[in-house]
C-alpha cells in the first residue's frame, strides 16, 4: 500500500482584490463601515487535486501569477484553503519566506532563537545547533550585529540554515536554493540533497526547469490555479518547456 506524505484535495483558495486604490488606512475603514469599498473575486487555486508519495521530489512549474506560492503556503498551513482540504504526515519544514519571522532590531544571534522558536523549535535544540547553524550562514562576524544592518542575501542565508537545521519529513522550498552568492547556492542546494538522502519528501517550486531536473523526480504544472500536468520529471518540464516556447 502506498503511503502518502502530503495529500491536497479538491482545494481551492479565494482572494478578494480591492478594485479601487486606497491612499490610507483611514480612508479604507471608511469606505469599508460606508460599505463604499469594492472588491472583485480572484481564485488563485481551482480544485487542486494530487497525491504525493513519501520520499518523492516534486517539482512545482508555472508561470507568475500561476498559483505555485499560495499552493505551497496552504500546504504548510500558513493559508487554510477556501475549499477542500491538505494532509500532511509528519514534521514540516517550509523554506518559504526566509527571515520572516525576524526582528530587524535584535542581533543575529538574538533572531537565531527567534525565528527558530516561530519554527517550533524548543531553546534546548537551538543551544545544540547554534554553532552549526551560524558556520553553515558564513556570518559568525556578523552575529552580534543587529539585523537591520544585515543585506537580504544575509538575513536569507541565516533564515535558511535556521530552517534546514531540523531533519524534516517534508520540505518545502519556493525558489530559496537562489539566496546569496554562487558558492553558497551551491552549497544550500547540496544540503536540500544530503536531506534527501534520509527519504525527506520535497515539493519545490522554481522557474528553472535545470534545477527542477537536478533535484526532483516528478513535477506538476500550474496554469491560472488550476493542475494542468502531472508525471516523471522530465516529461513534464518537456512539456512546460514547449509551454513557454508557445507564449
Amino acid at each position: 500500500m502506498k503511503e502518502y506524505a502530503i495529500e491536497v484535495n479538491h482545494v481551492s483558495m479565494l482572494f478578494h482584490l480591492n478594485k479601487e486604490r486606497v491612499d490610507n488606512a483611514k480612508e479604507y475603514f471608511v469606505r469599508l463601515l460606508t460599505r463604499r469599498l469594492t472588491f472583485t473575486e480572484f481564485w488563485a487555486l481551482k480544485d487542486v487535486s494530487f497525491k504525493i508519495e513519501k520520499g518523492d521530489r516534486v517539482g512545482v512549474l508555472g508561470f507568475n501569477g500561476a498559483g505555485k506560492s499560495t499552493l505551497l503556503k496552504t500546504i504548510a498551513g500558513v493559508l487554510k484553503p477556501t475549499t477542500g482540504s491538505v494532509r500532511v504526515s509528519g514534521v514540516i519544514a517550509p523554506l518559504l519566506e526566509l527571515g520572516a519571522g525576524f526582528d530587524p532590531n535584535y542581533s543575529g544571534a538574538e533572531n537565531i532563537y527567534l525565528y527558530g522558536a516561530t519554527m517550533g523549535f524548543s531553546r534546548k535544540f537551538i543551544d545544540e545547533k547554534f554553532d552549526e547553524i551560524v558556520e553553515f550562514s558564513e556570518l559568525e562576524e556578523f552575529m552580534d550585529a543587529p539585523l537591520k544592518s544585515y543585506s537580504s542575501g544575509m538575513r536569507s542565508r541565516l533564515g535558511f540554515a535556521i530552517a534546514t537545521a531540523v531533519q524534516p519529513d517534508v520540505l518545502i522550498l519556493d525558489e530559496v536554493l537562489s539566496v546569496g552568492d554562487a558558492a553558497f547556492r551551491a552549497k544550500s542546494e547540496q544540503r536540500v540533497l544530503d536531506m534527501m538522502t534520509e527519504g525527506v519528501t520535497v515539493l519545490f517550486v522554481s522557474h528553472s526547469t535545470e534545477s527542477v531536473k537536478r533535484i526532483c523526480n516528478k513535477a506538476i504544472i500550474l496554469t491560472k490555479g488550476q493542475l494542468v500536468a502531472e508525471g516523471e520529471v522530465n516529461e513534464i518540464c518537456e512539456i512546460y518547456t514547449e509551454m513557454i516556447n508557445g507564449r
